[in-house]
């Protein structure tokens, strides 16, 4: 009998210990199954979704208003040339200003609100209502105006606090001011690139630390890996006002920052996220905004050698019917805003041109330092689909108009592109620590 025990008690436990095997084979195997599936879904191209007509409808909308707006960037100030409004402006600013510096301040303020008055109901249609209609826009109309009210104080602040430096310069130096300014327009960029994503955006948005810290710990890993120390993680309340997804990474020494709004984090999977977090991190790590500052002062240098060029020339011919003999007077503004927007206008597609190139070279650090072809090009489809967007849009609208290659050529760019599969050197592995 208590061999009987023996064996049965021993058949079971055998049993235990094969069953525990078994599963344990098993779990091995449902493992590689997963990871085999993981891999031939990285292997299987992503489709670009297909241009729906409520996305053309939408497009064309936008394209006419800003072809609208352009045009009205043109004629406003021409009008307040012809009417002699900007002299009377004028007029008003010196007798109550008395001194250059005040005059100028008050033409300036109240130059910057008529135009402001003037464009809110195109910028209301454009930027609040289109965007309310399609569903992007959770704001509602007293935070858009409150919004927007407030983006003119802190420029009417800026443009009292440095505008009388190229006035200045336009009085001392008539013929060598553009030149000037262009070069002091190096360090004011410079200077606006850093107090901006530091002082002013946290006027307009409510920024905390991260609440998801799993997903933190993992998007700080991956800025260690591209090289980057001592950032901090913010996350930016967005969801109240606009449906848009945002992310951005800013800021020198302590002020490293990486920024994420609540919108793309609910919008986006994991290895979405974290491919867009690389994204920036590229245009950070090489170092597209000193690319900027070389790029930026070079238009305005061609733009202001133009409206010097071309102002002085309008000036000693329409001037006095204008109600002003020089360029130094506040009265000119609009003619020098006109003539440097139209200037700006023509130089944009050379600007946009190299902003396309910089978005590509962050999408290739982004999958590089990923290699995650499929998080890649799934954001992206989110992004056409969410956001109405045209995936091949016409070259001439491409090149006026978009900072972004077409959407559906970075999703090729994104199913094509694995060097590594193919034992091919990566073009940013140096930049890389670690594996």
């Amino acid at each position: 009998m208590k061999n009987i025990i023996c064996i049965i008690s021993l058949l079971f436990i055998s049993s235990i210990y094969l069953g525990q095997i078994d599963a344990s084979a098993q779990s091995t195997e449902s493992n590689q199954n997963v990871a085999i599936a993981k891999e031939n879904l990285q292997q299987t191209p992503v489709e670009v979704p297909e241009y729906s007509e409520k996305s053309r409808a939408y497009n064309d909308k936008k394209t006419v208003w800003w072809i609208f707006d352009t045009f009205l960037n043109v004629l406003i100030p021409f009008l307040f040339l012809q009417t002699k409004a900007s002299a009377k402006i004028r007029d008003f600013s010196q007798r109550f200003g008395r001194r250059w510096y005040f005059t100028l301040a008050i033409y300036f303020i109240i130059f910057t609100l008529a135009n402001f008055l003037i464009f809110l109901p195109s910028y209301y249609y454009r930027f609040h209502l289109l965007e309310l209609n399609y569903g992007f826009s959770n704001q509602t109309l007293f935070g858009w105006f409150t919004e927007n009210s407030l983006k003119q104080i802190v420029t009417i602040i800026i443009g009292c606090l440095f505008l009388w430096v190229p006035y200045l310069l336009l009085r001392k130096s008539p013929k060598r001011w553009w030149l000037y300014t262009s070069v002091l327009m190096v360090p004011f960029i410079a200077f606006l690139m850093m107090i901006v994503p530091i002082f002013i955006l946290p006027l307009f948005d409510n920024f905390s630390e991260m609440k998801n810290k799993d997903l933190g710990a993992k998007v700080l890993q991956l800025a260690d890996r591209a090289g980057i120390e001592g950032a901090r993680i913010y996350e930016v309340e967005k969801s109240d006002e606009t449906k848009a997804k945002g992310a951005y990474m800013t800021g020198i020494f302590n002020t490293k920052r990486i920024v994420l709004s609540d919108t793309i984090i609910k919008g986006l999977d994991e290895d979405e996220l974290l491919f867009v977090v690389g994204h920036e991190m590229g245009h950070y790590v090489l170092g597209h905004s000193a690319r900027s500052l070389i790029i930026l002062p070079l238009m305005i240098f061609v733009s202001l050698f133009l409206v010097y060029k071309i102002s002085t020339y309008l000036t000693k011919h329409f001037g006095n019917s204008w109600g002003f003999s020089e360029m130094s007077d506040p009265a000119a503004m609009p003619l020098l805003s006109l003539v440097f927007g139209v200037a700006f206008f023509i130089l944009t597609p050379f600007f946009l041109w190299d902003s396309r190139n910089q978005e590509l070279e962050a999408q290739r650090f982004a999958l590089e330092i990923t290699r995650n072809n499929r998080a890649c090009a799934t954001e992206l489809v989110k992004t056409i689909k969410e956001d109405f967007s045209n995936p091949r849009p016409s070259q001439l609208i491409t090149i006026f108009q978009r900072q972004h290659p077409p959407l559906g050529e970075l999703i090729d760019f994104c199913n094509e592109y694995k060097p590594w599969e193919k034992g091919e050197p990566l073009q940013y592995d140096g930049l890389f620590k670690g594996k």
